[in-house]
């Protein structure tokens, strides 16, 4: 675990004698972690906050606590300002004080929110209410510190605004998030000194960091039987067959992991809707309940935010359990029992992306090596059709290369079943042979009981027939090809109609995290209602189902004399738009698989349309023919 340490006698005689040595060290501290120079902003707190409170630890005789700057969250690439470990004055056992520094005179409720804060001048607006930020800090510790497990009260969080009164921020003490942890104003300070004199005593606390900094990292068990409850409470799944062989076999792999000290690869392949997610949930709420370390994660912002929201409603710490997987970087070997890895068709050749610091980016190992290494049982979880971008790396012959490098045995499992589009094996076959992805070529496809497939004549129609869906209780959603340019909001909140077909346009789902102008964040376009007024694209759909799909063909791939053409010339996709990094021959195979994935969302029924003539009239031949 990363921090700059010292102790807070040296940090009081640091900071009289040379106020800028500690900003110079904070700031090369950043530099060796590879995260670069720190930003005014940040030198500017470290300059103004952190004298202050080596005073207070001085004037409150606490010159003996080790203080940690800058201490990492585990498994995250977020910062704590300060951790300050010492022992217990009653008990003399190890105790911690998280605090959070905020240099703010002034904030205001944001709006009526319980949570969130507005901060006159702030960077960021709004911000969350410091109570609440330093009381999820000290939560996530607790449950992620093996040293903590034992004892989580020997750990609490505080939120010191040292240069605020209580009337500059009156409005924060009566929002409910400020019970998630003390807060002292500038004008407490004097209760401040108390609070840590009650927490902390004045003995040296070089063995309680020692402790806390030597520990393990992983789910605690209290963490684990809680997202145990959470799950179980929302599990609604059968496994079958292949399923349940898949499900068991994680089970066994870890057990023989624990008593023979021997690490297996799980590799599980599937069509969409064939159960991998289910499989996933089931056995991250199965694992939890045994107590094992367990992690969720994903290469999909989208999937893991709802799985997140739906799995971990209501709890931030079940919410923890779902992450991503370029979250690895850093970690230990088989420093968890169990990662299990959904839609691992879109593992990453490296875990960098642009906001990647310099100094990571050139010791960066591949993705694949990363997941392999972290846990005892890493389980793959995917389909090798759903690659959809230039970079991802998630197939069986990859996995399977890097476990024999290492020498690792591996078990692979093949999911037969459908449980998406009405349980049709035979859609999802017609699709593979609509879009060349089987041999043979396109085959009609005739209705069944439980899914219907239908060539509209137009953008209008299918979204009529879609609402008319919606409004009777059903859900339904649009996606189309990325052909059309994807624009920000205007400044007035309004969105941009950028996918135009003839007289027909709506907006594009939205980048960002922020729900604007009445549609949801891209996260959750899939999942919340507010979803069907924009058009989805493959980044969003993927790893979702819906009842009603529609499909709008783009430009981009389109039927001519018999066979398939895709033409780069049309995609505004900028992944896509490099022959250097993506060539012709993957650029035909990954446009297929795009299409592959929007037409594989519905549950029961499919409505497609092209935006070119020759591609519709082919359709309308395949489709229910007569």
């Amino acid at each position: 675990m990363d921090s700059v340490r010292i102790s807070g006698h040296s940090l009081a005689s640091m900071v009289d004698a040379q106020p800028t040595a500690v900003e110079q060290i904070l700031g090369d501290f950043l530099v060796s972690q590879g995260l670069g120079r720190p930003g005014r902003s940040e030198s500017r707190s470290w300059r103004h906050s952190l004298p202050v409170l080596a005073r207070d630890l001085r004037d409150a005789g606490l010159g003996g606590v080790e203080v940690l700057l800058e201490q990492r969250l585990p498994l995250s690439s977020k910062r704590a300002d300060v951790l300050l470990a010492g022992e217990h004055p009653t008990t003399g056992e190890p105790s911690y004080v998280v605090v959070e520094l905020k240099q703010w005179s002034t904030a205001h409720q944001f709006e009526d929110s319980p949570t969130l804060v507005d901060v006159d001048g702030a960077r960021y607006r709004p911000v969350l209410h410091p109570s609440l930020q330093v009381g999820e800090y000290a939560r996530y510790f607790r449950d992620y510190v093996s040293a903590l497990a034992g004892a989580p009260d020997s750990m609490v969080g505080v939120a010191y605004l040292h240069n605020a009164t209580d009337n500059g921020v009156r409005d924060l003490w009566t929002q409910p998030a400020a019970t998630e942890a003390r807060m002292f104003t500038g004008q407490r300070r004097g209760e401040f000194q108390d609070f840590l004199r009650a927490r902390l005593s004045p003995a040296p606390g070089a063995a309680a960091a020692d402790r806390f900094l030597g520990s393990a990292i992983g789910p605690s068990k209290q963490l684990l039987a809680f997202a145990a409850r959470e799950i179980q409470d929302r599990e609604q799944f059968v496994l079958l067959d292949e399923q349940r062989v898949a499900y068991e076999l994680v089970l066994r792999a870890v057990d023989r992991a624990r008593v023979a000290d021997l690490k297996t690869v799980v590799v599980v392949t599937g069509s969409p809707g064939s159960g991998k997610s289910v499989i996933a949930l089931s056995l991250v709420g199965e694992l939890a309940r045994q107590g094992r370390t367990v992690l969720h994660a994903t290469g999909s912002k989208a999937f893991t935010q709802t799985l997140r929201q739906v799995a971990g409603k209501g709890s931030t710490r079940t919410k923890s359990l779902f992450t991503y997987f370029n979250s690895f970087m850093a970690a230990e070997p088989n420093s968890i029992e169990v990662l299990v890895l959904d839609e691992a068709h879109r593992i990453r050749a490296k875990s960098v992306n642009r906001y990647t610091p310099k100094g990571m980016r050139e010791h960066a190992r591949p993705q694949i090596e990363e997941l392999l290494d972290v846990a005892r049982v890493p389980v793959f979880l995917l389909d090798e059709h759903q690659v959809v971008r230039p970079g991802e790396m998630g197939t069986v012959a990859d996995i399977k290369a890097h476990a024999a490098a290492r020498g690792l045995p591996v078990q692979q499992v093949d999911l037969r079943g459908q449980y998406r589009a009405g349980g049709s094996e035979a859609y999802l076959d017609w699709v593979h042979r609509l879009l060349g992805l089987d041999v043979g070529g396109p085959i009609g496809w005739e209705d069944e009981s439980t899914f219907v497939v239908d060539v509209v004549d137009s953008p209008t129609e299918m979204e009529s027939r879609l609402a008319g869906r919606l409004a009777a209780g059903v859900g339904a959603r649009m996606t189309a090809g990325y052909c059309w340019p994807w624009s920000d909001p205007r400044p007035d909140g309004t969105l941009v109609h950028d996918v135009v077909v003839d007289g027909w346009s709506r907006p594009w789902n939205l980048k960002s995290e922020r729900s604007v102008g009445g549609a949801p964040a891209s996260s959750l376009w899939a999942s919340d209602p507010a979803g069907f007024g924009q058009v989805g694209c493959v980044y969003t759909a993927q790893g979702f189902e819906y009842p009603w799909n529609g499909v709008i063909l783009g430009p981009d791939l389109v039927w001519r004399s018999g066979v398939w053409v895709s033409r780069r010339e049309f995609t505004k996709d900028p992944d896509f738009r490099s022959r250097t990094t993506v060539d012709d021959a993957t650029y035909d195979r990954l446009v297929r698989n795009v299409y592959k994935v929007l037409l594989t969302r519905g549950l029961v029924g499919t409505l497609l349309y092209s935006v070119d003539a020759e591609t519709q009239e082919m359709l309308r031949a395949v489709v229910n023919p007569r």
